[in-house]
Parts: structure tokens; sequence; C-alpha cells
């Protein structure tokens, strides 16, 4: 079985996270969503409210397990018998940072990574930029699924 981490803090989970999500379901087995429980950040959503959210978002792949993780990535690789990681690039900044931890990830464990091309449509979103938009009643309809535009707005504007 071909099988690959996709990893990330998912606060909150975009359309360019599924895009990477369900692009990368089409070419592996299984898919396991790794959400990092990060202590030392201040996240909207809690890790379970993460990984709820995913699990609900991505029911259609069929093929997609969603698992919180704690540590360094490449130690739950190789708990979960994963020999590969699948990293979303944006722009030229996300590829220097992400060459990096791939080298050193390799180095430490021989996880390979792989990199995908966002796709142009959702090139320019991130989580934080997406937070900030909603916090300011901004409109992000389209940009994450529909849940978690409820869950925004429920959340920053209560």
């Amino acid at each position: 079985m071909r099988r690959v981490v996709c990893p990330g803090s998912f606060d909150p989970v975009t359309n360019g996270h599924l895009d990477i999500i369900g692009r990368t379901s089409r070419l592996y087995d299984e898919v396991v969503v790794a959400v990092l429980i990060n202590v030392e950040k201040k996240s909207l959503f809690t890790v379970d409210e993460r990984v709820e959210t995913l699990q609900t978002v991505t029911l259609e792949y069929g093929n997609v397990r969603v698992e919180k993780f704690h540590g360094l990535l490449v130690d739950f690789c190789k708990q979960q018998g994963i020999p590969a990681i699948v990293k979303g690039l944006r722009a030229v900044s996300d590829f220097d940072y992400e060459l990096q931890m791939a080298q050193l990830n390799y180095r430490m464990s021989g996880v390979e990574t792989l990199f995908m091309s966002t796709n142009p449509e959702y090139s320019f979103l991130s989580s934080s930029r997406l937070k900030e938009i909603a916090r300011y009643g901004g409109d992000v309809s389209g940009l994450v699924p529909d849940l978690v535009r409820r869950m925004l707005v429920e959340r920053l504007r209560g």
C-alpha cells in the first residue's frame, strides 16, 4: 500500500489545503492528514476541532485519514510506517523553507518529501490571512469550506 502524509496546523483548513489533499488522494492508496499539536502556538481552533473538521471535509475522498501528532514529523512517519511527506508550495518563498526541511528530514530519517505546486486559484491563501479577513467581517466564501466559514464567523464574531 502506498501511503503518504500531508502535515500542517490547519488552523483553519482552507480550500488550498483541500486541493493538495484531494490531488494527493488520487495518487496514493492512503493519505494521512497529520494535524500538528503545537503547544507554543496560540490557535483559533483546538486540535480536536481541527481534526473533526478535516474528517468532515475530506469524507468524499475515501482514502484520507486524519490524525493528530506532537513532536517531530519524521517520528510520526516512522511510527505510522509512512515513507513520504507531501507539501504544497504556493511561492518560491515556500520552497526555500520547505527544501531545507525536506533535506533535514531525509538526513534524520530517510523520509522523502514531495512537493506539489498549489493550484493558482489558491496560491495566495493562508490560514492566518483568512482569519484576519474573517475577524474584520470580510467574506471568505469560496476560500474555505462552508463549514469552516461558519465556524470562523461564530468564533471570531460570535
